[in-house]
């Protein structure tokens, strides 16, 4: 059956002129190829073997027709879509131009995370009480984490030095086997950046902590009787955190003897944001965001970081970009009376003089990307192709991973 399915001739389908491009993973971490999709006719025309310049360049040049190159913002697809369609009109997709301000933002905060928790806190709304922090890790558990963390301090004061001495960051990933973007956090971070330490995540046990606290008050120390009333009043979980919860503020010996711990472990009155900073891709996500749409808690959060003037400047950027890219796109540029491409470019001018390098970076690379500009005004993007990949990925994992490209070709091809 695969052979005949091999065998089968690909259909005489319209030259398309409007397409989208976008890579996919035959092997993830490994191998890479490149969809191509019909944005009139929403189909898929072709799987290449590679993401190369070379090879798209060389699938355009058979179609003469392209007036449209709709991509993710990739050298390589640029350089491509350069040789094999000069006159056709490239289009960086909105999607992944958003996707690049939060990575830059990400990546700024990694570098300057333990300055910005150094600033004071902005109180915010009062919450209700809930537990304080984590339930305490076990002996062994602490000792692992103290490894961990000293095994990370090793190789970020390594890649430090490697990278003062010249070496160039995938260098420096090859020889230490490191992921590219670990050895860009740590030469870009000037302290090492630790993991922060974990807050108290959501619990079923929040909605009664008032009462479990008034209930120790009284005396109650017995963590079964506790959950036999919770379950009355509704709680779905097991006596587990009912006893940790009640271990940590117990006063009187129980019966094998051992003896409480002796402190009494209180519950948080006031917000997070007092104790804890989110961490870089948290808070990234909250400074790409209009304040409008930020609860009380989030705005607390943000008002603490541009408390630091380099951080109000991303910040500031970040939401003019968002709202500029969301406002494009499908003629809503032309219908509200707005030159996107004078606002972009005036964007870049002051991006490219921030006191934040990665934000400059980016900005620098943005100028140089005619698509980005053709991104708000132009309707197409490379979504189509996204879909596209995720029916393509149904289909390998149907195959168990173990289809070849001429089978995936006509499989996707053959059954639109």
């Amino acid at each position: 059956m695969l052979r005949l399915v091999r065998a089968m001739p690909m259909p005489d389908a319209p030259a398309p002129t409007h397409v989208g491009v976008d890579d996919w993973a035959m092997r993830k971490g490994c191998s890479y190829g490149t969809i191509v999709v019909d944005l009139d006719r929403h189909r898929v025309v072709d799987l290449l073997p590679d993401l190369t310049a070379a090879t798209l360049a060389g699938w355009l040049l058979q179609q003469p027709d392209i007036k449209v190159v709709a991509r993710d913002r990739s050298i390589e697809y640029a350089r491509g879509a350069s040789l094999g369609a000069p006159q056709a009109v490239q289009v960086a997709d909105r999607w992944h131009l958003l996707g690049n301000m939060r990575q830059a933002v990400e990546r700024w905060l990694q570098s300057a995370h333990a300055r910005l928790r150094r600033l004071p806190p902005i109180p915010g709304p009062p919450l209700a009480p809930r537990r304080d922090r984590a339930f305490p890790r076990t002996a062994s558990e602490c000792e692992a984490g103290a490894e961990s963390r000293a095994r990370w301090k090793a190789a970020y004061d390594e890649v430090r030095r490697r990278h003062a001495d010249g070496q160039t960051l995938l260098g420096i990933g090859r020889t230490m086997g490191l992921a590219r973007a670990t050895v860009r956090k740590y030469a870009t971070a000037d302290t090492f950046p630790a993991r922060l330490p974990h807050g108290p995540g959501p619990s079923l046990l929040d909605p009664h902590v008032n009462y479990l606290l008034v209930r120790i008050g009284e005396g109650c120390e017995n963590a079964m009787a506790l959950w036999r009333e919770f379950r009355e009043r509704g709680y779905p979980g097991t006596s587990r955190q009912v006893h940790r919860f009640v271990a940590e503020r117990r006063t009187k010996p129980i019966r094998s003897g051992r003896k409480p711990r002796g402190e009494i472990i209180p519950v948080l009155e006031a917000p997070a944001v007092e104790r804890y900073l989110p961490s870089a891709r948290q808070l990234a996500w909250l400074l790409v965001q209009a304040t409008s749409a930020l609860d009380a808690v989030a705005a607390a959060v943000v008002a603490r970081v541009e408390q630091d003037a380099t951080a109000s400047a991303v910040a500031d950027l970040a939401r003019r970009l968002t709202a500029l890219v969301r406002a494009s796109g499908v003629g809503r540029a032309s219908t509200q009376g707005r030159d996107a491409a004078a606002e972009l470019a005036a964007w870049i001018t002051t991006a490219k003089v921030c006191t934040a390098p990665v934000v400059a970076t980016f900005a620098s690379g943005l100028d140089g990307d005619a698509a980005v500009r053709s991104a708000l005004t132009e309707p197409w993007s490379s979504g189509q192709a996204e879909g596209q990949i995720n029916r393509l990925k149904l289909i390998k994992r149907q195959s168990y991973g173990r289809a070849g490209l001429n089978l995936l070709q006509r499989r996707l091809v053959l059954a639109a």
